[in-house]
């Protein structure tokens, strides 16, 4: 009967210790990354033509590109950013068309006209050519995937982005406001639509989101009183003109003159 006890008690031990072995077994295992291992793969000009690789981005490729090739517009002559001290053919278009753009779509959201536009030189980044202008041109000349976006400002807050541009030095799209730069290097004979400034008046202005939201150093833009994103990309603004126009126009009209 001794044994009997004894060997119940030795069974009872083995039946805990299964249990346990068997519940720590079928539990979550954590690890811990300990080593990370890379290796470079070279895409080398040879890589890239393997028969099976080409064949297979081809069509893509293909369609992509007579996208990009489709003609839009003409140009009749090479627009420049380089070109102009305080303004260039170029950034008047570029202000010009998202102006126009930009006010058909604010005009029948909120039943409002932008009253200026204005954006930076350094936005602008190819040249327009002379001749065929194609949906390409479009992503040259704007790469990024900006917004056009409309701000509420303040007539008292203009004065500040006309020091702005005389402070910078630089042609940046301008349309919709004219002024005069005086030999005290201020500025004066501010017009917005052909009209004085009225600092009390709220003036509504195009941008991109990126100036919108202080980009380039412009604060006085932080300060709008409402911001409106027409979700309307720059690029898509330019090829929305280009295909509605069968030769594009060079502004020749002075926005910004000097005493």
């Amino acid at each position: 009967m001794a044994k009997l006890k004894k060997y119940n008690g030795f069974l009872k031990l083995f039946v805990i210790f299964l249990t346990l072995f068997l519940i720590f077994s079928c539990s979550n295992k954590y690890y811990n990354l300990t080593k990370v291992e890379g290796k470079q793969l070279p895409v080398t000009e040879k890589d890239s033509q393997t028969p099976e690789i080409e064949n297979f981005i081809k069509p893509y490729r293909d369609h992509i590109n007579k996208d990009l090739d489709n003609v839009l517009a003409y140009c009749p002559e090479t627009l420049d950013k380089s070109t102009g001290k305080w303004q260039t053919s170029i950034g008047n278009l570029m202000a010009d068309i998202c102006f126009q753009k930009g006010n058909q779509v604010f005009k029948s959201r909120e039943k409002k006209d932008i009253d200026l536009c204005f954006l930076n030189h350094g936005g602008i980044r190819a040249i327009l050519p002379e001749g065929n202008i194609t949906t390409r041109t479009a992503f040259e000349i704007m790469p990024f995937e900006n917004n056009l976006v409309v701000l509420a400002l303040k007539g008292g807050q203009i004065p500040e982005m006309t020091s702005y541009i005389i402070k910078e030095k630089k042609p940046h799209p301008l349309a919709g406001m004219t002024f005069t730069i005086s030999k005290d290097n201020t500025a004066k004979n501010i017009q917005i639509q052909g009209k004085p400034l009225e600092t009390n008046k709220t003036y509504y202005v195009a941008t991109n989101d990126y100036l919108a939201n202080g980009g380039d150093s412009m604060n006085f833009f932080l300060k709008a009183v409402q911001k409106y994103d027409l979700d309307y990309k720059l690029r898509n603004v330019l090829i929305d003109y280009f295909k509605e126009v069968d030769t594009i126009p060079v502004p020749k009209d002075i926005r910004i003159k000097e005493e």
